[in-house]
C-alpha cells in the first residue's frame, strides 16, 4: 500500500514522501496516528500545503535547537560517585544520571536523547553525544569525580 507521510517517521521516510508500506502497518499504525494519508489527488495537494508550512516551522525549530545546543556544549556536568579502593566506582553513571544533572543545571533533556552506548564505569572526563534535534547532536562534557566521604 502506498501512503503519503505527514510527519517524519524513523526508518521509513520524511514528511511529504510517498512510500510503500505493508497494508497492516498503514491501517493499524500510520493512519490512526495521522502520520500518513492514503495516496489520492486531494491528499497530495493537502500534503503540499502542509509541507510549505512545516518547512518554515522546521527551519525555526532547527535554529532554536542549534542555539540550545550551543549553550549545552558550553556546560560541564560533574557527577560525584562513591568509589572503592583503586578508584573503582560502586555502580555506574547512566544516561538518567546525566539527564538529572543537566536538569539541575537548567537544561530539560530527556534521558533517551543522551546517546550513551554503555554506562560510564570509571572516574574521569568523558564527552557524551546528546541529540537535541533530529539533525542537531552536540557533545557535553561529563566529569565523574569521587564523592567526599
Amino acid at each position: 500500500m502506498e501512503v503519503i507521510l505527514r510527519e517524519h517517521v524513523d526508518n521509513l521516510g520524511r514528511r511529504g514522501e510517498v512510500v510503500k508500506v505493508a497494508s497492516g502497518y498503514a491501517r493499524n499504525y500510520l493512519l490512526p496516528r495521522k502520520l500518513a494519508l492514503a495516496v489520492t489527488e486531494n491528499n497530495k495537494k493537502q500534503i503540499e500545503r502542509e509541507r510549505h508550512a512545516a518547512e518554515a516551522r522546521e527551519l525555526e525549530e532547527k535554529a532554536q535547537a542549534e542555539a540550545y545546543g550551543q549553550r549545552l556544549t558550553q556546560t560541564e556536568v560533574e557527577i560525584a560517585r562513591r568509589v572503592g579502593e583503586n578508584n573503582t566506582l560502586y555502580g555506574s553513571v547512566t544516561s538518567a544520571d546525566i539527564a538529572q544533572a543537566l536538569v539541575a543545571k537548567g537544561f530539560e533533556i530527556d534521558k533517551r536523547k543522551i546517546q550513551l552506548p554503555e554506562p560510564l564505569k570509571a572516574l574521569g572526563e568523558v564527552t557524551v553525544p546528546v541529540k537535541v534535534h533530529r539533525e542537531v547532536t552536540v557533545q557535553v562534557k561529563v566529569k565523574i569525580v569521587a564523592a567526599q566521604r
